[in-house]
């Protein structure tokens, strides 16, 4: 049976009018990059959750979650309005195979995210796993405007530390000098995605790790099966891993 426990605000980071980030105090919770908890307020006698990813490393004892305001959704309004000291729940059973051990050895791992799916890569980022595996880790963000691609510092940093690090930037409804255009999956069909990281996409050599809107999972799977990839499963193991919990 999920218990509750009971966290405390200790930052609540408004990036834009929508998007947000919550970090919280909590009693220890132990999780593995890359997976995701249910976060709850209670509201008018009910007790309303979520699932979010995990932005920290497991080993930082502060959680961290990402969110974009839903105008009309249950909860997520109500997160975007806590202050510090404000209390709020976090289940105690983390759960979700978007980690590390589900995921084959290869030479390059490639993170492909839209939006708030950004998140569990960054826990994933903050961990010593993916430098001890993976001869290159390329994490790609796909959003609507510049303003959206967060988390700057965290990129910057794995950027002067990890020479094995590239990170490439999708905006699609404005252009961003820094970024490509369009949608993650049109790249990988074109060959754009590869010509930018400087690696080929091949399933004797990529690993690729999906989180974001359905459209884009759905998608970039497709584009990816053409190139010969396909779905990891725990019987099966393939090249493609995938979790939504949307």
């Amino acid at each position: 049976m999920r218990k509750w426990l009971e966290g405390r605000v200790l930052e609540n980071r408004a990036w834009t009018e929508t998007l947000f980030s919550l970090r919280v105090e909590s009693p220890a919770l132990r999780f593995e990059a890359g997976q995701f908890v249910r976060i709850a307020l209670d509201m008018e006698g009910e007790r309303i959750a979520r699932p979010f990813s995990f932005v920290n490393a497991p080993s930082d004892p502060v959680l961290e979650f990402y969110g974009v305001i839903v105008p009309e959704g249950p909860l997520s309004p109500g997160l975007a309005r806590l202050q510090t000291g404000d209390a709020l729940y976090v289940a105690d059973n983390p759960s979700g195979f978007l980690v590390l051990g589900e995921v084959p050895p290869a030479e390059d791992l490639w993170l492909l995210a839209t939006g708030t799916g950004i998140a569990p890569f960054l826990s994933i980022l903050r961990t010593e796993t993916p430098w001890q595996r993976y001869r290159r880790v390329i994490l790609v963000h796909a959003v609507r405007l510049a303003s959206e691609l967060v988390y700057r510092d965290i990129v910057l940093e794995l950027q002067s530390s990890r020479k094995q690090f590239s990170y490439l930037s999708f905006v699609s409804r404005e252009i961003h000098p820094k970024s490509l255009a369009g949608r993650i999956p049109d790249a990988i069909r074109d060959g754009r995605l590869e010509a930018a990281a400087g690696a080929p996409i091949a399933p004797e050599r990529s690993q690729f790790m999906l989180c974001g809107n359905p459209g884009m999972l759905k998608d970039a799977a497709a584009a990816l099966a053409l190139r010969g990839l396909c779905k990891n499963r725990r019987r099966t193991p393939g090249q493609i891993t995938v979790e939504s919990f949307w």
